[in-house]
């Protein structure tokens, strides 16, 4: 049984106003850049992983989905898992280099790691 007004995660529990209705969230559509116009960072870090370093990739402009297949790749040519969350890729153990060398291979980035 469907209800007319479901809530939604905004935190709106009750209106005494009859025809109130839920409206969706507007989301702007976010434009991919091309690679080469990308500017991404390569990054190591240690910091609240239980002394474990990971290999961070952060800077990606674009849809959530690309970001999530270009994570994929990564890891594939890293031969390592990982994971994308929050904006950046995050691959397992010291893998800059790798990173870097798949990331020029593709036009990614042009400069050298920071």
């Amino acid at each position: 049984m469907s209800k007319k007004n479901k809530p939604d995660n905004r935190g709106f529990v009750f209106s005494t106003d009859p025809n109130f209705r839920f409206e969706p969230e507007e989301t702007a559509d976010v434009i991919t850049l091309a690679p080469a116009d990308q500017k991404l960072r390569i990054l190591l870090d240690k910091k609240q992983r239980a002394g474990k370093s990971v290999t961070l990739v952060t800077g990606f402009a674009g849809k959530e989905d690309d970001l999530e297949d270009l994570g994929k790749k990564i890891k594939n040519f890293c031969g390592t898992g990982g994971s994308v969350k929050d904006g950046e890729i995050i691959i397992q153990g010291d893998q800059r280099d790798k990173v870097l060398q798949w990331l020029t291979k593709n036009n990614y980035l042009k400069t050298k790691k920071i």
